[in-house]
Parts: structure tokens; sequence; C-alpha cells
């Protein structure tokens, strides 16, 4: 468990970050201004699926550019590769991290997992979850539909500049009941 650090974390897969994301580490940040943030990049080691097309470090790449858009300096990303061993899972993040003292998810399966780890853990509010939800947002890209609505600015530009739609189209469709 934490030493006490004034450190919350933030766990998701950010494929990409959207403007969801932004507005969960917003309020956060409103809730508990003495915490600094940590975002758990989740399957960090998951890219070029139609799933999670990006990889850990474009996906840190995005939330870094909108974090300093966005003036949250004490917010820092950080990468989560899965080990598939849920037993040894919250111990095996605690030993990538910096301690922190709670859990933001709405993740059944992390919320399990870092209770039973001994972490309070809270559900992030959900904003306009029908607008902002990864899955939409890489099927927009995939039909090379706008997305600037649905992304910060900065996101928008690295989606443009590294030719995410492309990348998205020869990936292919996702699994009919996989992507999330």
């Amino acid at each position: 468990m934490s030493d006490g650090a004034p450190r919350a974390l933030f766990v998701g897969r950010f494929q990409p970050f959207h403007r969801g994301h932004l507005e969960t580490i917003r309020a956060i940040r409103r809730n508990r201004p003495a915490e600094a943030v940590l975002i758990g990049i989740g399957s960090a080691q998951e890219s070029y699926t139609p799933e999670n097309p990006f990889t850990a470090g474009e996906r840190f790449e995005m939330i870094e550019l909108s974090l300093r858009e966005a003036h949250l300096a004490d917010a820092v990303p950080v990468p989560i590769p899965d080990i598939h061993r849920h037993a040894l899972w919250v111990r095996y993040v605690e030993s990538l991290l910096p301690p922190f003292a709670r859990v933001y998810t709405n993740n059944p399966l992390t919320r399990t997992l870092f209770e039973a780890g001994g972490y309070p853990v809270e559900s992030p509010p959900l904003f306009e979850r029908e607008r902002w939800e990864g899955a939409r947002i890489r099927a927009a890209l995939r039909r090379g539909g706008p997305v600037e609505e649905l992304v910060p600015p900065a996101v928008a530009q690295w989606l443009a500049q590294h030719q995410a739609a492309a990348r998205l189209r020869s990936i292919g469709e996702p699994r009919a009941s996989s992507e999330r």
C-alpha cells in the first residue's frame, strides 16, 4: 500500500486520449487539489490492433501534449504493461510507480484488484460518454470522419500528423464484441 503520498492513480487504456479523459483529470484535481495524478496507461504492451491501435509511447505523447496544453503539469502519464496475473497485478503496478494513495477507475476488474490490495477506489464521472468514448472515436477515424470535437486539440493535431486514420483502416475492423 502507499506511504500516504499525495498522489492519485487514474487508470485507462487511452486509445486515444480524449476530452472525457481530460475532463476526468480536471475533476480529480478539483475534488482533491493536493493530489498529483499519475495516469496509468493500461495494456501498454498492446498496439497495432483494432482495439489498441496506438503504442504506449504514442499514448504517452498524446497525453503529455494534452496535459501541457491544459496546464496540468502535476498529472504524469506512466505506461503499465499487463502481466496477465491478477493476483500479482497491484503489487506489479506499485513496483512501476511512485507511491499513490487512491485509485480512479470505472473498470470493474481494476476496481476489484485495487480494493483487494487495500486502496480506496473511486469511480470518476463519465463526461459525455455517448460522444467521448474510445471505440466511437476509433470508428470515426476509420471512416475518415472528424474527431476534432472529441479529442483535445493537441491530440487532434497528433492524430492528423501521424496519419492515425490510415493506420486504423489498415489494421482493420474490431471483432464484433471486443471493441470497448
